[in-house]
């Protein structure tokens, strides 16, 4: 991977040096163990299992916070974006927004079982809230670091860094914090460090300021390095006209097809996506009655698979473009999940094919949580492309004078309705008292927004030297 990391760091733009384009990529290996570790596999999962009276209005309640959270990041993010453009640098967005982030995230420190859920979601929720504003920020520096026909490779590959670094602090988490209620040792065989008592949730509750503390640290390259956008206006004069630029960009990306139509289609996977990475820990939790230690081994499982996919990712991006890669991810999304809510003690593919109850005894003992893994595995090697390959067509499609407003708008259509898979999810999970339906739901957010972008024409500007193979064609 550090061949790969030093060719695509090679390719600086407009004479910006290596370091500014490793100092890039490491925003996503600063931010990612958020996501990993307490949104999915360790945090989310413990909320979902053990802060909650049961499963369901656990996940409900899980629901509704990405939810507020959803709505919160569609209404502010393009205002933000087209107020960036105007007032030009981008690191003091990020640094004010990362100043948030990190306190909300040490404050889920004090989550213990029985806390109030609406306090401890609203802190969530102000983590995810802060996060992806300093994603948008970070990705519209992107067009000023490398040449358009590398975007494709470097994204994936900054992708592919972030998994590696929530995989580390994954790893971290489960060998020496999260212990067995049976043994009181983690999955390596030592006591917890710091003398954590997980029969209070402090091995899941220390998972917020671990990644406060790697995202305070790692995000230092980028500030340091990453040259940023030049000239300052006054902010009272940045706000007025980046409201005016907005209003003039959502009337002008209607008269933008290409762009238009991938945004819709955004739109709908990305609140899938957003909902499977948020839910699809818990409920699997949930349903076998995994630990931490496994939903964190299932965990590192998914995220090896999906280093290795965006490396490939990265070749294939520059080799087909982003949009062929983003159909193929998406369709293994939709198979995936078809997989997961069909699977369940005893069964797999809606009882298709029954296992019976017998164990083999061990971590993932039945041939259920097996098939379940499998499952997963698709999720892993999907995840990253699907996200890397997308933000690779965005920038491809603007120029850099316009490429804050138009991430802003970008981060709009991942977050338009990003409240409706969670909150359909959350609904019907309350209605029915299944967690199974309620997850069901995701499958017709992959359906949709695979149909639309198959329909969807690419945009003029393509991958240099092969040309790029629309496979919907």
């Amino acid at each position: 991977m550090s061949d790969e990391l030093a060719r695509g760091a090679a390719d600086g733009a407009g004479g910006v040096p290596r370091r500014g384009v490793y100092g890039w990529m490491m925003f996503d290996w600063a931010a990612q163990p958020f996501f990993t570790v307490v949104t999915t596999f360790i945090f989310g999962p413990y909320f979902i299992s053990r802060m909650a009276s049961d499963p369901a209005s656990g996940q409900a309640a899980w629901g509704y916070g990405i939810a507020a959270g959803g709505f919160l990041i569609a209404v502010l993010s393009p205002v933000l974006g087209s107020i960036a453009d105007q007032t030009g640098p981008r690191k003091p967005w990020i640094a004010f927004f990362a100043v948030i982030k990190i306190l909300a995230l040490c404050g889920l420190w004090f989550a213990a079982p029985g806390s109030n859920l609406v306090a401890v979601v609203a802190l969530f929720t102000l983590a995810s809230v802060a996060a992806e504003f300093s994603i948008v920020f970070n990705d519209s520096m992107l067009l000023r670091l490398v040449p358009k026909a590398q975007i494709g490779r470097i994204s994936n590959l900054a992708w592919g860094l972030g998994y590696l670094g929530g995989m580390i602090v994954l790893i971290f988490i489960i060998a020496f914090l999260a212990a067995s209620p049976e043994t009181g040792r983690t999955l390596i065989g030592v006591e917890p460090l710091f003398g954590l008592d997980p029969s209070m949730g402090e091995d899941a509750r220390a998972s917020g300021p671990i990644s406060a503390l790697w995202y305070a640290v790692f995000i230092l390259p980028m500030f340091l390095f990453t040259p940023d956008a030049g000239g300052r206006r006054a902010m009272s004069v940045a706000v007025r006209d980046g409201l005016i630029e907005l209003k003039a960009t959502l009337k002008e990306v209607r008269q933008r097809a290409g762009i238009f139509r991938f945004l819709i289609a955004r739109m709908i996977y990305q609140d899938g996506v957003n909902a499977l990475l948020a839910l699809g820990g818990g409920f699997a939790a949930a349903m076998f009655g995994w630990t931490i230690t496994e939903i964190g081994v299932y965990g590192i499982m998914l995220n090896v698979v999906a280093i290795f996919s965006c490396l490939y990712a990265s070749r294939l991006d520059t080799r087909l473009g982003s949009k062929s890669v983003v159909l193929i991810a998406i369709f293994l999304l939709l198979i995936a999940t078809i997989g997961i809510v069909s699977t369940g003690p005893g069964y797999t593919l809606f009882g298709v094919l029954a296992f019976g109850a017998a164990d083999a005894g061990g971590m993932f003992g039945t041939a259920a949580e097996k098939a379940y893994i499998a499952f997963g595995l698709l999720i892993g090697i999907a995840f990253g492309p699907v996200q890397a390959s997308s933000r690779a067509y965005m920038a491809r499609s603007v120029s850099e004078s316009e490429a804050g407003r138009y991430f802003g708008i970008y981060a709009l259509a991942g977050r338009a309705t990003s409240f409706l898979a969670p909150f359909l999810v959350a609904s019907v999970t309350a209605a029915s008292g299944s967690p199974r339906l309620g997850m069901a739901t995701i499958i017709l957010f992959f359906a949709v927004g695979l149909w639309v972008l198959w329909i969807t024409p690419y945009p003029a500007d393509q991958p240099r030297g092969k040309p790029a193979i629309n496979i919907a064609q």
